[in-house]
């Protein structure tokens, strides 16, 4: 699509990785590529002959919010077109990412794609199948954003009244999700995720309290699924592992994925259930290297 409007990519990274690389070569003519990264000296601003089209943009310390929403505010401050693009720094971008991202639009107006999570730990490797069904499932029945690929344009939301609101709390694509409607256009990412137990904890208790502050209601259905699917693998093991079984392998089917984790969701049920209510009852949580305290939608503070 040689004629199409020019893009501007949000990237928020800390760090030259491969995803900087591969959009980097994506990049039409007129578009551009904003590395939003916070100070002057993270490391990404040590890399040598920037291609064109790639700006480094420094979005400063957080105050009262994440560092991931201080980035996409001040990126969405600078950018230079209407059209826009966010995207995250941990997975693929295939070469035609971007461009066929732009026809999607041309096509359904303000689209998302599916993360499917793939753990780098003993515990996200056992929760695979829960964040398959849970999480990457639910985006693509529901039409929900994920962060990692959504395009939009500026008139397609109150950018002000957004960008007032993004920098008051937590999550990005939770907060775009109240201000733009998507379409999931069904493509599957796979985005590798932990590394420690601790790491994978902490994002549990942060994504809890995404849906918690966003989509209360979610929260609460989810909750009482597990418990009535948590019965049913106490009071009968055998089949209810079979059941999950089969049902993880369907899931990952709809998703495109071929992942032997579906054979974990039975005892994933058992870790995934006290996860959640223990990540309902932190009062804190780690992101980033920030420590956060999540009091309300929009009343975020920054530890440390």
């Amino acid at each position: 699509m040689a004629d199409r409007p020019p893009v501007s990519v949000l990237l928020p990274t800390t760090r030259w990785t491969d995803a900087c690389t591969e959009l980097a070569a994506q990049l039409g003519d007129h578009d551009e590529l904003l590395l939003i990264h916070d100070v002057e000296d993270d490391p990404v601003t040590d890399q040598q002959n920037t291609p064109e089209g790639v700006r480094l943009i420094a979005a400063g310390e957080p105050e009262h919010c994440s560092g991931k929403a201080n980035a996409i505010a001040a990126g969405m401050e600078t950018a230079r077109h209407d059209r826009i693009v966010w995207t995250d720094d941990d997975f693929h971008h295939p070469p035609d990412w971007l461009a066929t991202l732009s026809t999607d639009y041309e096509q359904y107006g303000p689209v998302s794609e599916v993360p499917y999570f793939v753990g780098r730990d003993p515990l996200s490797v056992v929760l695979e199948p829960l964040y398959a069904s849970a999480g990457s499932l639910r985006i693509y029945h529901d039409n929900r954003i994920w962060g990692g690929t959504v395009i939009f344009e500026r008139d397609d939301i109150d950018e002000a009244a957004f960008l007032d609101d993004l920098q008051r709390t937590v999550s990005d694509d939770g907060l775009l999700m109240e201000y733009l409607q998507v379409t999931s256009v069904g493509r599957t990412r796979i985005v590798p995720i932990g590394g420690t137990i601790r790491e994978t904890v902490e994002r549990q208790v942060r994504w809890t309290q995404i849906l918690r502050w966003h989509v209360p209601g979610a929260v609460a259905r989810t909750v009482l699924v597990l418990l009535f699917v948590l019965v049913g693998a106490i009071l009968a093991p055998l089949l209810t592992a079979v059941l999950l079984t089969v049902l993880h392998l369907a899931v990952n089917e709809v998703l495109g994925v071929r992942r032997w984790t579906a054979v974990l969701a039975y005892p994933a049920v058992f870790v995934f259930v006290p996860l959640v209510v223990y990540a309902l009852a932190r009062r804190t949580f780690v992101w980033g290297g920030r420590r956060y305290r999540w009091r309300g939608k929009f009343d975020v503070t920054v530890l440390e």
